[in-house]
């Protein structure tokens, strides 16, 4: 098909008839607030991923927020990633902690656990690995760290639904898994978090949390905020989850064949996959190298976009780089976190692609480097 006719975006996914048709339902019940379909929707999804408890929310910072605001005190530090969403620390910081920023594999763009293992200190107090764009942080070695540090493990989790390790879902490991249902992840409700977790203190105590702390009619024993999932988002969460790994099987699809069309060429190297792991494929990204490919991730980007493939880079800085976190924490540097900002690129891979794209978007790269 000619390129000019042919459009590949980055993000182009939609609602079934089926998820439409149980936002109606809902709508049409009058019972829009939390309530049974979000009971629904948590046992649902707990199932779904193994896990033992599951706690619905407003959204994926809101399903950190709970996670961190069930264990964390002022003062106390967690090892985070300086490569992923600001919400991974920023929520750290909502509860008066200190996100501490350890630099990421360049392979993998994961957590680098012999940088964290390096920052613990008698303060910290949690580890948070981020499932970067679906791809696994090795749950084993985490949890070798937590065990040896006595760390809370609170895996960020947005971006990774049905990620699984040696065949086991990522939501079901120890600690706290948190998701995102936000418009562009594996799955979509519009807004929407869940934080899940084998310990049921912790469940009880987020159930309250979301809700102003209240565990009784205008009876409130703890701070809390208005966490809530409407059941509006339950509902299509539910249709949604049922064909999930549908979903997921096109993105690995897609993934697959990406890899195969950019083998060989220069510059261009894909995310690794986490041996062991099943990625969930929600971002399928690479990195630039200038000199190799000729030209700049920049310069591919705009090439790309006018050949019509949508692309998108996450993230154009660390968080450690945000200034925000410049003014309370001071400047520092994690080569490896600046040197991926400045040259990763995000393909297209959702699973609204046709069979025939991925080979297209590949075709398109290697265009830009003759």
């Amino acid at each position: 098909m000619d390129q000019i006719e042919r459009r590949v975006d980055v993000a182009s996914i939609r609602l079934s008839e089926q998820e439409i048709d149980a936002a109606v339902r809902v709508l049409r019940s009058g019972a829009l607030r939390q309530g049974r379909e979000c009971d629904a929707f948590e046992a649902e999804f707990a199932a779904q991923t193994g896990a033992r408890h599951a706690v619905t929310s407003a959204n994926g910072s809101a399903a950190l927020h709970l996670a961190y605001m069930a264990f964390l005190q002022p003062g106390d530090e967690v090892l985070v990633p300086s490569f992923t969403f600001i919400a991974t620390a920023s929520m750290v910081s909502a509860c008066g902690g200190v996100p501490v920023f350890c630099d990421i594999d360049p392979r993998t763009y994961l957590i680098d656990l012999d940088d964290a293992r390096r920052k613990i200190t008698k303060k910290t107090r949690a580890i948070s690995p981020v499932h970067l764009f679906g791809n696994v942080v090795d749950p084993e070695a985490v949890q070798q760290l937590a065990r040896e540090h006595d760390l809370v493990v609170v895996w960020d989790a947005a971006q990774a639904h049905g990620a699984r390790f040696d065949g086991r879902d990522v939501g079901s490991f120890p600690g706290f898994a948190a998701y995102s249902f936000y418009p562009s992840k594996n799955l979509f409700v519009g807004e929407g978090g869940i934080t899940l977790t084998d310990n049921p203190d912790w469940a009880h105590k987020m159930r309250y949390m979301r809700s102003h702390g209240q565990t009784g009619k205008y009876y409130h024993t703890m701070f809390g905020l208005n966490y809530r999932m409407t059941d509006v988002e339950a509902a299509i969460g539910r249709e949604q989850l049922k064909r999930l790994d549908d979903m997921l099987a096109i993105r690995r699809r897609n993934a697959a064949a990406l890899t195969r069309g950019l083998a060989g060429l220069p510059g261009i190297t894909p995310q690794q996959v986490t041996p062991g792991a099943a990625h969930a494929w929600h971002q399928y990204c690479i990195t630039v190298d200038p000199e190799q490919a000729g030209l700049t991730r920049d310069q591919l980007q705009k090439q790309l976009n006018a050949r019509n493939i949508g692309t998108g880079v996450h993230y154009p800085r660390g968080v450690h780089q945000q200034p925000i976190y410049v003014e309370q924490q001071g400047a520092m540097s994690l080569p490896v976190t600046e040197r991926v900002a400045d040259t990763i690129l995000a393909l297209p891979v959702h699973h609204g692609m046709d069979e025939r794209d991925p080979d297209y978007v590949a075709q398109m790269v290697a265009a830009c480097l003759r």
